[in-house]
């Protein structure tokens, strides 16, 4: 499977600009079709909590027709309103043909950061399988719990997805922990963070993907780019057989969470 991480520096609260980004570079980067391209967290205005300005029906159906035209496999961020009144900071996958095939809410709200008041958590994980691997979308600060990474491999997950806006402050941790999910859950992780600056922080990127022994498979500094690299599903099953690990895994110690496991879904079109 050929994936991708989109890193740019993100236009404070202005979709159509960041969309006009996304569009230009992934144009650019002549992506094979089929590609699960990854976006950052709330990726076409920032980490804004101004929901009466950012919450609206423009980037689901923006992010369906990019998916569509580019016969690749979407992840974007963005906000919604919960039946509380307050935000969900999402991710959603769409397939080929623009269905969105299932949306994520952030399990964890940034609390030291105050984005819990503002936003509530999600009480499910998400995992889908997209070309015949299964994916488990994750957001930003879900990067320092990794019970919820367990649960999901003990559901399945073979590709952990985060999108982020992780600020340059704390970079160092950001890497060692996406290494640390890998090699604890013998999974690939792919994630997308930010550049640039917003009105309060700035942001180094750092996106990367990692295989399932620890093993940086490619790796963005603080340029805006579209990393790209190929996944090797046999090799994460041959190492999960020859170091099986996962199977001394003590489910009572884990609790328990709703696991959302959307079926086969592979577009005819990818």
């Amino acid at each position: 499977m050929r994936v991708a991480a989109l890193q740019f520096d993100i236009v404070w609260e202005d979709k159509k600009a960041n969309h006009r980004i996304i569009e230009d570079m992934l144009s650019a980067a002549d992506l094979a079709q089929g590609t699960y391209v990854l976006l950052p967290e709330l990726c076409d205005t920032g980490f804004s909590f101004d929901l009466d300005k950012i919450v609206d029906e423009q980037t689901l159906p923006w992010a369906s027709d990019l998916a569509k035209h580019l016969k690749i496999w979407l992840q974007p961020g963005f906000a919604r309103i919960g039946s509380d009144g307050k935000g969900r900071n999402c991710t959603a996958i769409i397939s080929p043909a623009g269905d969105v095939l299932g949306i994520y809410e952030k399990l964890h709200p940034f609390t030291y950061g105050r984005e819990g008041q503002y936003y509530s958590g999600g009480s499910e994980l998400l995992i889908a399988s997209c070309k015949g691997v299964s994916i488990c979308p994750t957001i930003c600060y879900d990067l320092r719990f990794p019970e919820l990474w367990r649960v999901a491999t003990l559901a399945g997950t073979e590709l952990f997805t985060i999108g982020a806006n992780w600020p340059a402050a704390r970079q160092t941790h950001w890497k060692s922990l996406i290494i640390a999910r890998a090699i604890e859950n013998q999974a690939y992780v792919l994630s997308a963070n930010r550049i640039g600056e917003d009105i309060s922080l700035q942001y180094q990127g750092g996106s990367i993907l990692v295989s399932p022994k620890g093993e940086i498979i490619a790796e963005a500094q603080s340029e805006a780019v579209v990393l790209q690299a190929e996944l090797d599903l046999s090799a994460l099953i041959s190492w999960r057989k020859d170091f099986p690990a996962l199977k001394d895994i003590k489910q009572s110690l884990l609790g328990s969470i709703k696991v959302n496991s959307i079926a086969a879904v592979d577009s005819k079109s990818d």
